[in-house]
């Protein structure tokens, strides 16, 4: 490849001091991965069990899960995370920054997946296969447990799964603007 026997090989180059920038790239996209992994599974939970109860219960419930959707939705995200994440103390170790930054984003993140799933619940609720076991006397959280959350699953994983990147670029815009995860993270 060019490089004498001896010599290091630097697929990506090296910096100033002589690192290699290619294993700083796997470093840190480790980092980036497990937060956008971490932090969808966290907004997985709220938004599946939030959504859940909004679409199958529906009135009073659903009009407060929604409001409540619709304030965390109406403010701009980037202002919202720089407040919440400057917030945290800078005599935290870097662990627990990263462990809340984790969490402060799947906070405001579950919105867009409790939506799906509450639109995805009420159509469900409407199947003949949940009116037969509302009518054969199961309880609601059998009924939820067993015929809505599996039917919206395909929808749940498709949701997740375009919000990952989403959830990357907001730790990395936290990072880039000085409040996110510090070095050597």
């Amino acid at each position: 490849m060019g490089v004498d026997e001896r010599a290091p090989l630097f697929l990506m180059g090296s910096d100033k001091l002589g690192r290699d920038i290619y294993s700083k790239v796997l470093h840190g996209a480790r980092i980036s991965l497990s937060i956008g992994l971490v932090g969808v599974f966290l907004s997985l939970i709220f938004g599946t069990i939030l959504g859940g109860i909004s679409g199958f219960y529906g009135g009073r419930t659903d009009t407060l899960i929604q409001r409540l959707i619709e304030v965390l939705m109406s403010f701009p995200s980037i202002p919202l995370w720089m407040a919440l994440a400057a917030s945290l103390p800078p005599s935290w170790s870097p662990l627990v920054v990263y462990f809340m930054i984790t969490l402060i984003l799947s906070l405001i993140g579950w919105t867009g997946i409790g939506r799906v799933v509450r639109g995805i619940v009420m159509r469900l609720k409407e199947e003949k296969y949940t009116e037969a076991a509302i009518l054969s006397g199961a309880s609601n959280s059998y009924i939820i447990r067993k015929h809505l959350i599996p039917g919206a699953t395909s929808f749940i994983i498709a949701q997740a799964t375009l919000s990952i990147p989403a959830m990357i670029i907001a730790e990395t815009s936290l990072s880039f603007l000085g409040i996110g995860l510090r070095p050597p993270l």
